[in-house]
């Protein structure tokens, strides 16, 4: 029994140890060896491509947005955009409406979704729609660089390349101690997954800004996102997704905790699944270097909340064998004190709020397994204002 409890105790604390110090390092070690691989780019080539916004009840930044787009630097004769718009019940219809009779030189279509169903089932009925060689995606309220559209479309220099995820920038970061800290989880994980673009392929892209081919779209579950689901897909169909640091959208983090935690129980709404979504991830014969990056970046993340309940659960089993585990028992507490402390006391102090900012985010993937086993997990959601 006692080899069962201290099992379970060194398992788990190697899944939280591999999760943010492990992997992160590991990479940093493959980036060195493999430094010779870079993202390829061919300006040269233009395929058509269509710009699609999913948009609900976005009347607040539509029109901003619809004007950035059309600043892009790509050929007019080449792009289209196209609005979905998922059942929206005020202005944003109107608005589109009108954007598009007052810009005649533009291509512009609004494809309204008559029944709410998230943003994945609005992409999907939409992209039915399109023809163009390229279909890029990006929220309502991410801003885009200018040549954002050609970075992405750039990247796509042989026929294995499916997907191309471009790079958020919050630009609100020292907003707030949330937004700060969302920056500095971001700004880390973004240099991982080009390290795991310049190798083989990412695990997962951002809402924000990418890209795919149409020609190999794929119709997920509405309940699942593109996000994480799409460079899966291509992965373990023989195929690449890539990260394009130039490739840039700006966009603001949510600038209270509530909105912040709303976001990541939305993104856990199908963590169960992704642990290990496919048994073929284990192949590492077939999928070499995506195999070892979803387990360390996906798997390993997405067990987080298990694994810290385990090691809490163990550690007070094991106090009375040695005096190692009273200290990493002690330990633990405090570090749960810790975010306590902010809580009660606003403490402003950078440690104490990246532990705090942890911590809220190990409960919204506890939130997000609740909703999953309640049935509450839906495939839409209410915006972050503070983000708009």
């Amino acid at each position: 029994m006692k080899f069962v409890i201290l099992l379970i105790f060194y398992l788990n604390a190697f899944i939280i140890f591999w999760a943010m110090i492990g992997y992160p390092l590991s990479l940093k070690i493959l980036n060195r060896i493999y430094k010779h691989r870079t993202l390829k780019k061919d300006y040269t080539y233009e395929p058509t491509v269509t710009v699609m916004i999913v948009a609900h009840n976005e009347e607040k930044v539509i029109q901003d947005k619809l004007e950035n787009v059309l600043k892009l630097d790509y050929p007019i004769d080449k792009i289209e955009f196209l609005v979905a718009s998922d059942n929206s019940t005020d202005k944003t219809n109107e608005l589109v409406r009108s954007f598009i009779i007052n810009n005649p030189d533009y291509r512009i279509r609004l494809f309204e979704v008559k029944q709410r169903k998230g943003k994945t089932n609005a992409q999907n009925e939409a992209q039915k729609t399109v023809e163009s060689e390229i279909l890029v995606m990006t929220d309502a309220n991410s801003m885009l660089e200018v040549n954002s559209v050609r970075e992405l479309v750039s990247a796509f220099t042989s026929d294995d390349i499916s997907y191309v995820s471009g790079r958020l920038v919050i630009i609100n970061k020292n907003y707030s101690d949330v937004t700060n800290s969302e920056n500095t989880y971001w700004d880390s994980d973004t240099k991982l997954r080009k390290i795991e673009s310049n190798i083989q392929t990412i695990t997962a892209g951002n809402g924000a800004l990418y890209a795919c081919r149409n020609a190999e779209y794929y119709d997920f579950e509405p309940i699942k996102s593109h996000d994480g689901n799409m460079p899966r897909y291509y992965a373990l169909n023989g195929k690449k997704a890539l990260y394009n640091s130039d490739a840039i959208a700006y966009e603001k983090a949510g600038e209270i905790i509530e909105d912040e935690f709303k976001r990541k129980v939305r993104m856990n709404r199908g963590i169960l699944r992704n642990i290990l979504p496919d048994l073929r991830i284990l192949n590492i014969f077939k999928y070499r270097w995506f195999s070892y990056f979803y387990l360390g970046h996906r798997t390993c993340r997405y067990l987080l909340w298990f694994a810290h309940l385990l090691v809490f659960i163990t550690n007070t089993l094991l106090i009375q064998e040695h005096w190692f585990y009273l200290l990493t028992f002690i330990g633990q507490v405090l570090f749960y004190l810790l975010a306590l402390v902010k809580v009660t006391t606003k403490s402003n102090n950078k440690y104490i709020t990246l532990i705090y900012y942890y911590c809220v985010t190990l409960f919204a993937q506890w939130v997000g397994v609740y909703n999953i086993l309640t049935g509450k997990a839906k495939p839409f959601w209410e915006k972050a204002e503070s983000t708009r």
